[in-house]
């Protein structure tokens, strides 16, 4: 089976797992939990935060959104010290973030063992104007290895910079969906045929991605709300992927 997918509380999940058995992480957490103050964590919900008006679908809320910002460099140290037990050496991991939580992210990012290599730069065209300031138009992806990378193993060249707005009207299914055409490049950083894991994988779109370019995907959602939908998108996937190597085996 090219995918698994599990719903539950990521660390307890990836205990479970053996040692050395995925190649890349790459994955989306709730970064915008380190609010600057008690008030921008306590009196919106991410839903309340995120959500527009074109929205088509039911964007449920999800936990780990209001932590402050000690919390979650501690908790994103936690996991991702798991997350590099499980990976090969010379394996990589991508980490989303935004400007509030970049240092934060780098520093659980170091912490938990892995070699921070650089930040690449995700931007959106659709952001908001803001009087008087600069448009807030970028998020981050921290990423780096464990240990050195072996460029000989997958020897892809990647940008360092896409640009794609997020999912809206009735193809966002998540409220911090990302876009697939962005991901489709991420997941090229693992080699093909090799495991992708994402232990925030919201709607799917990490695992759409790396089903579409040939990888295997290991996904974890701690929200049912979420992991249904993931279990569908991935569903779908395999059987649209299928369906087109059919379609060239008997051409």
């Amino acid at each position: 089976m090219p995918f698994s997918l599990h719903q539950g509380d990521a660390l307890s999940v990836l205990a479970g797992l053996p040692d050395g058995c995925i190649d890349s992480v790459i994955t989306d957490p709730p970064y915008n939990s380190g609010g600057r103050t008690a008030k921008e964590r306590t009196t919106r919900s991410a839903k309340q935060k995120y959500t527009s008006a074109d929205s088509k679908n039911d964007l449920a809320d999800f936990t780990g959104e209001n932590m402050d910002q000690r919390s979650y460099t501690l908790w994103l140290t936690q996991i991702m010290t798991e997350a590099h037990r499980l990976t090969k050496v010379g394996g990589s991991a991508l980490l989303f973030t935004d400007w509030r939580q970049l240092p934060a992210t780098t520093d659980a990012f170091q912490a938990a063992g892995w070699l921070w290599l650089g930040i690449l730069t995700w931007h959106k065209p659709q952001a908001r104007p803001q009087k008087g300031k600069f448009r807030q138009d970028c998020e981050y992806i921290v990423w780096g290895s464990k240990g050195k990378i072996d460029a000989t193993a997958n020897p892809v060249y990647l940008p360092g910079l896409y640009s794609a707005s997020q999912p809206s009207g009735s193809k966002r299914r998540h409220i911090t969906q990302k876009p697939v055409s962005v991901m489709r490049e991420l997941v090229k950083i693992s080699p093909p045929g090799g495991t992708v894991l994402d232990f925030c994988a919201g709607s799917g779109s990490t695992g759409v991605a790396a089903l579409l370019e040939g990888r295997d995907f290991i996904g974890i959602e701690k929200t049912q709300h979420y992991a249904s939908i993931a279990a569908d998108r991935l569903t779908e996937t395999v059987r649209e992927t299928l369906t087109q190597d059919d379609v060239v085996l008997t051409a």
